[in-house]
Protein backbone atom coordinates (compact mmCIF):
# COMPACT_ATOMS: atom_id res chain seq x y z
CA UNK A 1 0.00 0.00 0.00
CA UNK A 2 1.14 3.52 -0.66
CA UNK A 3 0.52 6.56 1.49
CA UNK A 4 -2.07 9.26 0.92
CA UNK A 5 -2.48 12.44 2.90
CA UNK A 6 -5.86 13.69 4.05
CA UNK A 7 -6.74 17.35 3.88
CA UNK A 8 -8.48 18.75 6.95
CA UNK A 9 -12.03 18.57 5.59
CA UNK A 10 -11.60 14.95 4.55
CA UNK A 11 -10.33 13.96 7.99
CA UNK A 12 -13.27 15.76 9.64
CA UNK A 13 -15.72 14.04 7.27
CA UNK A 14 -14.27 10.66 8.24
CA UNK A 15 -14.48 11.50 11.94
CA UNK A 16 -18.08 12.67 11.62
CA UNK A 17 -19.14 9.62 9.60
CA UNK A 18 -19.92 11.79 6.58
CA UNK A 19 -18.48 9.45 3.97
CA UNK A 20 -21.32 10.48 1.64
CA UNK A 21 -19.50 13.83 1.38
CA UNK A 22 -16.53 12.08 -0.24
CA UNK A 23 -16.34 11.59 -3.98
CA UNK A 24 -16.20 8.04 -5.32
CA UNK A 25 -12.48 8.52 -6.06
CA UNK A 26 -11.82 9.90 -2.56
CA UNK A 27 -13.53 6.85 -1.00
CA UNK A 28 -11.44 4.54 -3.18
CA UNK A 29 -8.24 6.33 -2.17
CA UNK A 30 -9.16 6.16 1.53
CA UNK A 31 -9.74 2.42 1.25
CA UNK A 32 -6.64 1.69 -0.86
CA UNK A 33 -3.91 3.64 0.97
CA UNK A 34 -2.18 4.06 4.28
CA UNK A 35 -3.61 7.34 5.51
CA UNK A 36 -1.55 10.20 6.90
CA UNK A 37 -2.20 13.71 8.07
CA UNK A 38 0.29 16.51 8.20
CA UNK A 39 0.88 17.96 11.67
CA UNK A 40 -0.56 21.12 10.11
CA UNK A 41 -3.90 19.32 9.72
CA UNK A 42 -3.68 18.37 13.40
CA UNK A 43 -3.10 22.03 14.27
CA UNK A 44 -5.97 23.09 12.00
CA UNK A 45 -8.28 20.76 13.96
CA UNK A 46 -7.47 22.86 17.04
CA UNK A 47 -8.02 26.09 15.12
CA UNK A 48 -11.45 24.87 13.99
CA UNK A 49 -12.33 23.66 17.49
CA UNK A 50 -11.39 26.97 19.12
CA UNK A 51 -13.44 28.84 16.50
CA UNK A 52 -16.36 26.48 17.26
CA UNK A 53 -16.41 25.09 13.70
CA UNK A 54 -16.04 21.51 14.98
CA UNK A 55 -17.27 20.09 18.27
CA UNK A 56 -14.32 17.99 19.41
CA UNK A 57 -10.75 18.80 20.34
CA UNK A 58 -7.84 18.10 18.02
CA UNK A 59 -6.60 15.24 20.18
CA UNK A 60 -10.04 13.64 20.40
CA UNK A 61 -10.59 13.92 16.66
CA UNK A 62 -7.18 12.49 15.83
CA UNK A 63 -7.52 9.62 18.32
CA UNK A 64 -10.86 8.68 16.75
CA UNK A 65 -9.68 8.69 13.12
CA UNK A 66 -6.53 6.85 14.12
CA UNK A 67 -8.59 4.10 15.79
CA UNK A 68 -11.27 3.88 13.09
CA UNK A 69 -9.23 4.39 9.91
CA UNK A 70 -5.59 3.93 10.93
CA UNK A 71 -4.81 7.56 10.15
CA UNK A 72 -1.28 8.37 11.32
CA UNK A 73 0.38 11.68 12.06
CA UNK A 74 3.23 11.96 9.57
CA UNK A 75 6.68 12.34 11.08
CA UNK A 76 8.37 13.72 7.95
CA UNK A 77 11.01 16.35 8.87
CA UNK A 78 9.57 19.84 9.20
CA UNK A 79 12.61 21.50 7.64
CA UNK A 80 11.94 19.70 4.35
CA UNK A 81 8.28 20.70 4.49
CA UNK A 82 9.04 24.36 5.16
CA UNK A 83 11.53 24.34 2.29
CA UNK A 84 8.86 23.05 -0.10
CA UNK A 85 6.32 25.58 1.22
CA UNK A 86 8.58 28.44 0.14
CA UNK A 87 7.86 27.54 -3.48
CA UNK A 88 4.08 27.59 -3.06
CA UNK A 89 2.97 31.02 -4.20
CA UNK A 90 -0.56 30.27 -5.39
CA UNK A 91 -1.99 30.69 -1.86
CA UNK A 92 -0.98 32.61 1.21
CA UNK A 93 -3.03 30.36 3.52
CA UNK A 94 -0.39 28.90 5.86
CA UNK A 95 -2.42 25.75 6.52
CA UNK A 96 -2.82 24.95 2.82
CA UNK A 97 0.80 25.82 2.02
CA UNK A 98 2.18 23.44 4.64
CA UNK A 99 -0.36 20.66 4.02
CA UNK A 100 0.46 20.63 0.31
CA UNK A 101 4.19 21.04 0.97
CA UNK A 102 4.05 18.01 3.24
CA UNK A 103 2.68 15.82 0.46
CA UNK A 104 5.21 17.24 -2.01
CA UNK A 105 8.16 16.72 0.32
CA UNK A 106 7.15 13.09 0.86
CA UNK A 107 7.76 11.96 -2.73
CA UNK A 108 4.89 13.99 -4.18
CA UNK A 109 2.35 11.83 -2.39
CA UNK A 110 -1.36 11.90 -3.09
CA UNK A 111 -3.34 14.49 -1.16
CA UNK A 112 -7.06 13.76 -0.88
CA UNK A 113 -8.85 17.10 -0.89
CA UNK A 114 -12.04 18.69 -2.11
CA UNK A 115 -10.32 22.09 -2.23
CA UNK A 116 -10.44 23.23 -5.86
CA UNK A 117 -7.56 25.68 -5.55
CA UNK A 118 -5.29 22.95 -4.21
CA UNK A 119 -6.41 20.54 -6.94
CA UNK A 120 -5.71 23.14 -9.65
CA UNK A 121 -2.20 23.72 -8.35
CA UNK A 122 -0.95 20.36 -7.05
CA UNK A 123 -0.98 17.59 -9.63
CA UNK A 124 -1.33 14.81 -7.03
CA UNK A 125 -4.29 16.40 -5.26
CA UNK A 126 -7.27 14.20 -5.97
CA UNK A 127 -10.95 14.24 -5.20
Amino acid sequence: MSAAYLDTHVAVFLHDGLTEELSIEAKRLVEANDLLISPMVFLEFDYLYRRKKIGVSARTLFTAINAAFGVALCQFPFAAIANEALDIGWTMDPFDRLIVAHAIANRESVLITRDRLIRRNYQNALW
